[in-house]
């Protein structure tokens, strides 16, 4: 039975991409910032451990009980949406501490036992904002980006080992509220001078031609993890698959 760990699974994609893999049969490991009981199923083949993906000590508790890691599933990550000019550059750090340089700090604590069995897989998920940038997020797609490029070169480094690195790119999905997840009042983010150019953008977010689901990203992590070839990019999502061929 291979073992997937999962960052961020209070809620949203990591939630319910640790219901597919247990789904799927897999022993899943659900991690948390604070553990909530009831979220996810019953079972012998879950566990839910805290994990900060921002403390190196908790990175280094979790990977330690976890034991044998097949997949890692880099999802945890927060948002920011408003103008950059009027973000605050503590908020930006912030961001990139848990999207960009977590996700980094998850992954080389990982890496020297999979090297070891020179057997595991590293999905990274990221944003449809690097296939096409999203206005008004510019920290945010700047955070994601960085992981692009990170996985992209260290996939390389890994195929050495017989290790794989992968991508998944969800689209906009409405129902994880990312707008109000930005830990910030929205409404200082947005400065009088730029509230004609962010009107059209936000009425155009609450009436999305195309959406995506927690399902999509769930299914576009499990296809990814289970890939064997060169495969990088998994756009989840109909929107994202569809700026995925635009670009």
């Amino acid at each position: 039975m291979k073992t997937v760990l999962i960052t961020g699974c209070s809620s949203g994609y990591g939630l319910e991409t640790a219901r597919y893999f247990h789904a799927q049969g897999w022993s899943v490991i659900a991690t948390m910032r604070t553990p909530r009981d009831g979220v996810l199923p019953t079972s012998e083949r879950i566990r839910i451990l805290a994990l900060d993906v921002t403390d190196p000590d908790s990175i280094r508790t979790a990977i330690a009980v976890a034991g044998p890691i097949d997949v890692l599933v880099n999802n945890a990550g927060i948002g920011v949406v408003g103008a950059f000019e009027a973000t605050p550059m503590s908020h930006v750090r912030k961001v990139f501490e848990t999207n960009t340089l977590g996700a980094m700090a998850m992954v080389q604590a990982v890496i020297p036992q999979m090297r070891a069995r020179r057997s595991g897989v590293i999905v990274n998920v990221t944003s449809s904002t690097t296939l096409a940038a999203m206005p008004l997020a510019a920290a945010y797609t700047a955070s994601k980006q960085a992981i692009e490029g990170f996985t992209g070169s260290l996939s390389h480094e890994l195929a050495a080992f017989g290790l794989r690195a992968k991508l998944v790119e969800p689209g906009y999905a409405p129902s994880t509220r990312f707008a109000q997840n930005t830990e910030l009042d929205i409404a200082d983010l947005i400065p009088e001078a730029y509230a004609d150019f962010a009107k059209p953008i936000f009425a155009a977010y609450a009436k999305p031609a195309l959406t995506t689901k927690e399902s999509d990203v769930a299914e576009a992590v499990w296809q990814a993890a289970i890939d064997e070839t060169g495969r990088l990019h998994f756009p989840a999502g109909p929107d994202a698959v569809a700026l995925a061929q635009a670009r």
